[in-house]
């Protein structure tokens, strides 16, 4: 059901954790009950570090390595305008009835970057 690539970003997911003092925190879940918790750690505009705990299926777990991966190092402005389709890309595809997955980590990272960005500005 799954390629390589999904099941190696499943079985070894990347950057799993919490950031004890996080600049910024998104949780975001979808219908099927899949729920991610992401942290993010932000120096000079970028994500100098990212980590995420997600509950939920196979696609869920890897597409949240996947995106991890993908936008540790960039700036927020780029962080925050990963898409879906290119977490699927990156992943070398998914089956259709798991691309709803996809969305999971982009929309934690946007609101980990919108929690960072509501913080009073002494902390940033």
């Amino acid at each position: 059901m799954y390629n390589d690539t999904v099941m190696d970003h499943f079985e070894n997911p990347r950057n799993t954790g919490e950031i004890a003092d996080a600049d910024g925190v998104g949780t975001v879940g979808n219908p099927d009950g899949d729920m991610m918790k992401l942290y993010i750690k932000v120096a000079d505009g970028r994500l100098v570090d990212i980590k995420y705990k997600t509950f939920g299926c196979a696609a869920a777990i890897a597409t949240s390595s996947a995106a991890s991966e993908m936008v540790k190092g960039k700036s927020l402005e780029e962080a925050a305008v990963l898409g879906s389709d290119e977490v699927v890309s990156y992943l070398n595809g998914l089956p259709e009835e798991k691309v709803a997955c996809s969305m999971l980590a982009p929309d934690a990272i946007r609101a980990a970057i919108d929690d960072y960005r509501r913080r009073p500005s002494d902390t940033q």
